[in-house]
């Protein structure tokens, strides 16, 4: 709720007491916040902001950046990524998916080509069929 104006003499007792409430539920809110989140978090943000709904925008503002590096950082990683020979190829391609899924919920969504071409190019030259039979598929 946004913050009401504090009330003045000749304000009604019914406006008095809705202020009064909202003072309390305001108070409370911000000290369950501030007791819940990370301690990183709590020092990060003004002690001066008094408005819950304040707090929390600017709580959500952190996690805006966070999102943005953790896109950079699955986007790095599904780039520089290539088989090694050692694991499943099936579940080498699964954690490229999912990787894909992730970016796609940070809203970076890519297109099925372009996740199959980067599997092709990560994979080693032992795999060099897998790129010739799907350069054809795609060709007919």
């Amino acid at each position: 709720m946004d913050e009401l104006t504090p009330t003045t003499d000749d304000s009604n007792s019914h406006d008095k007491r809705i202020y009064e409430k909202w003072k309390r539920f305001n108070r409370l809110s911000l000290m369950i916040i501030k007791s819940d989140i990370h301690g990183a978090f709590r020092g990060a943000i003004s002690d001066e902001i008094t408005n819950a709904k304040d707090f929390l925008a600017k709580i959500e503002k952190y996690f805006e950046k966070s999102d943005k590096e953790e896109t950079i950082t699955l986007l790095k990683k599904l780039i520089s990524m290539k088989f090694k020979g050692k694991e499943n190829i099936r579940e080498y391609i699964m954690e490229m998916s999912n990787i894909a899924s992730k970016l796609k919920a940070l809203k970076l969504e890519m297109s099925e080509d372009l996740l199959v071409h980067l599997v092709l190019i990560s994979l080693p030259i032992q795999f060099s069929q897998f790129r010739v039979n799907y350069n054809c598929q795609r060709e007919k």
